[in-house]
């Protein structure tokens, strides 16, 4: 089958140094880029970290560090990365998650403006999981019926999730073939970051999701204690939750001159 786009969608898997979105780094990412006449379009990057990869990730994915040592760092491939996804809407397994946060922070860290205000995001790993509850090699095998190989390679991962999620529309009548359907349908609480340490209320107000502010709007935290906003920024938070809060912190400003 074919999915019903109006714009392209671009599969994405990363391979990584940790799962820490703020301070681990890209080592391989694939993009399989599907337009609405049904076209594919492909391309694999490794990438040196400028870090050591540690021997237990290895065991996981298979990237040595004497792999990556003599390929580019992202902030060399930033510009071509983000010029295939520029246009797109985003897809993945567990992208919501972790590889949409993680793409953020290291194009954030090549000085590569990056948001989601005009795309939307499918993670096939949610849908799978609201449906089935597994893993993406047991989906693989559920709704393709084949082996998934070279697991936790970026490639086949990435081909492996394009391929489930046509056969998850194909599947379930209740799943509508529209990507912001899908999108809706995939996504977990509203964020306005990407890590999820801000949360929207019913009002739609951006508040904190965590420590001893936790449910609190925002913009009242900052008013009862600035000297939290100043913590955050100089904390070992993502760059894109820093971006978010400098965003709610100069609408405050604006909206008292006004």
């Amino acid at each position: 089958m074919q999915l019903n786009l109006t714009k392209p969608i671009c599969f994405f898997d990363l391979e990584t140094t940790g799962v820490n979105i703020s301070q681990d780094r890209i080592v391989e990412i694939s993009i399989l880029k599907v337009f609405p006449n049904g076209t594919e379009e492909s391309k694999t990057w490794l990438v040196n970290p400028e870090m050591e990869i540690p021997k237990e990730v290895i065991a996981i994915h298979g990237i040595t560090n004497e792999k990556v040592a003599n390929e580019p760092t992202f902030k060399e491939l930033a510009k071509d990365i983000y010029n295939m996804i520029k246009d797109s809407d985003l897809g993945g397994f567990n992208s919501n998650r972790f590889d949409i946060p993680l793409l953020a922070e290291e194009m954030l860290r090549a000085e590569v403006d990056f948001d989601m205000k005009n795309r939307v995001a499918v993670d096939v790993q949610t849908i799978f999981h609201k449906m089935e509850k597994r893993t993406l090699s047991a989906a693989y095998k559920f709704y393709c019926d084949e082996n998934l190989e070279d697991a936790h390679s970026a490639e086949a991962d990435t081909k492996a999730t394009y391929e489930v999620l046509k056969a998850q529309i194909a599947k379930y009548d209740e799943l509508e073939n529209d990507t912001k359907f899908l999108a809706e349908f995939s996504s977990r609480k509203k964020f306005a970051d990407f890590a999820g340490f801000i949360i929207y209320n019913k009002q739609k107000e951006e508040c904190f999701s965590f420590g001893k502010h936790k449910g609190k709007r925002v913009v009242d935290v900052m008013e009862e204690e600035p000297g939290y906003f100043g913590w955050l920024l100089n904390a070992d938070f993502p760059l894109y939750t820093k971006k978010v809060l400098t965003a709610i912190k100069l609408r405050q400003f604006n909206n008292k001159l006004d």
